[in-house]
């Protein structure tokens, strides 16, 4: 069922603040889903949705429906990409945060190990699965909704909106966590409390639905329309007539996904066991930091309406490239003050490389197969570097030194680097 098409000379406009506030609405409940399901990974599961006899095949069992997502994603590319580029961005949009939104919430209201056996880590796998899919189908469309409603020469600036979800959904979760901590006993917590972010979720995703029922389809899929230029399976499209562009926009991310979890999973992991730290205040320093990862993605999409999305990447790279040296100096000090500087860094490397991602991701494809194309770069990237780094950085940082992990974060800074030097003239204003 496609969208209404507009009559000749009157097509509906998409109020700015109603598109850009729709396409960072979603992004925001991924990253908040995103945290409060991994610190719940780590904290409750392992004891509430597991077999207590061994607690640490319950916390890698944990892990393991965490990773679920991971894979899903790409399939969430494909499944909605397809209803994207066929049927329109809106009612893609809609059915994407639903599909994510409700498996959240859900997962607050399972029934733990005690009450159902081995039925409840099932569920919370089946639960994990549905954020995953709906989730590679949430990105994509968001930034599609803002840079195709974005007046000329501000498609960057349109784009960062949805990217500028992460740092706010980390802000609300690591919140939320700290409060929940701060007010109620770890019994209570076990008991009742791990579920209020859950389940809060829902005031979220009510909020989104609301605002995207109101949006109109985007232009540059209403032109798709018009021209009856929708292919028939936009996936197959993207492999066969598209594929080099597919590989360098997945390599083009990996720095982003590689330098976010080591900045977020791995530093928190380091920090509050080799370095010492407590949960709390290692937190509150991520928290701080993270108000550079806000502050610098708008900066980052002013310089790539400026000066050109990959102009932007390709600086910003080689920074990252440099940044991952001072990983053993600075991170590795155990001091207060260095790691806090070192983490508002890498954060705020962080912005200035997400920034301008979604934009130059989406102007590597023609609108047919935008949705999709984008969606597997971003989500297959998501595989190679967000999948990996926490547990390569750990086996690094063990086996030879915080400075392997520097070097890795380097080396993939490097091959994101390459890519977009190899990306010349793919696509949109990329350069």
């Amino acid at each position: 069922m496609s969208q209404s098409q507009p009559h000749p000379g009157s097509p509906k406009a998409n109020s700015p603040a109603t598109v850009l506030f729709a396409s960072l609405i979603g992004t925001t409940i991924e990253f908040f889903d995103f945290y409060i399901y991994a610190t719940a990974a780590v904290l409750v599961f392992p004891k509430l949705f597991f077999p207590a006899s061994d607690p640490a095949a319950a916390t890698l069992q944990s892990l393991a429906t965490f990773a679920i997502a991971f894979f899903a994603r790409p399939v969430g590319s494909a499944v909605f990409g397809h209803f994207g580029d066929r049927i329109g961005r809106k009612a893609t949009l809609v059915a994407a945060l639903l599909t994510m939104g409700l498996s959240t919430v859900v997962i607050g209201a399972l029934p733990t190990y005690a009450a159902i056996g081995t039925l409840a880590p099932a569920l919370l796998a089946l639960c994990r699965f549905g954020q995953g899919l709906g989730l590679g189908g949430e990105w994509g469309g968001a930034v599609l909704l803002a840079t195709e409603n974005a007046p000329p020469g501000k498609r960057a600036w349109y784009g960062m909106f949805p990217q500028l979800g992460a740092p706010i959904g980390f802000f609300l979760s690591g919140g939320i966590f700290l409060l929940l901590s701060q007010t109620l006993s770890d019994a209570e917590f076990f008991s009742y409390g791990w579920r209020i972010p859950f389940l809060a979720s829902s005031l979220l995703v009510i909020v989104g639905l609301y605002i995207r029922l109101k949006i109109h389809e985007t232009p540059d899929f209403q032109k798709v329309l018009d021209k009856n230029e929708r292919v028939k399976v936009p996936v197959v499209t993207v492999w066969r007539d598209h594929r080099r562009v597919l590989v360098l926009g997945t390599l083009i991310a990996l720095a982003t996904f590689v330098l976010f979890y080591l900045m977020t999973v791995f530093a928190l992991s380091w920090g509050t066991s080799a370095l010492k730290f407590t949960r709390k205040d290692f937190l509150i320093q991520q928290l701080f930091a993270v108000i550079f990862f806000g502050l610098t993605i708008p900066v980052a999409a002013l310089w790539a309406d400026r000066y050109g999305r990959r102009t932007t990447l390709i600086w910003v790279s080689a920074a990252i490239a440099l940044f991952g040296l001072t990983m053993a100096p600075m991170f590795g000090s155990g001091s207060s003050l260095q790691v806090t500087v070192f983490l508002s860094l890498g954060l705020g490397l962080m912005g200035m490389t997400y920034g301008p991602l979604g934009t130059m991701l989406s102007e590597l494809f023609p609108a047919e197969v935008r949705y999709t194309g984008a969606s597997l770069t971003f989500n297959l990237a998501g595989i190679l570097g967000a999948s990996l780094a926490p547990y390569a950085a750990t086996w690094l940082a063990t086996n030879y030194g915080l400075q392997y992990v520097g070097y890795y974060l380097s080396g993939a800074a490097l091959i994101s680097l390459v890519a977009l030097l190899l990306a010349k003239g793919s696509g949109g204003k990329t350069a």
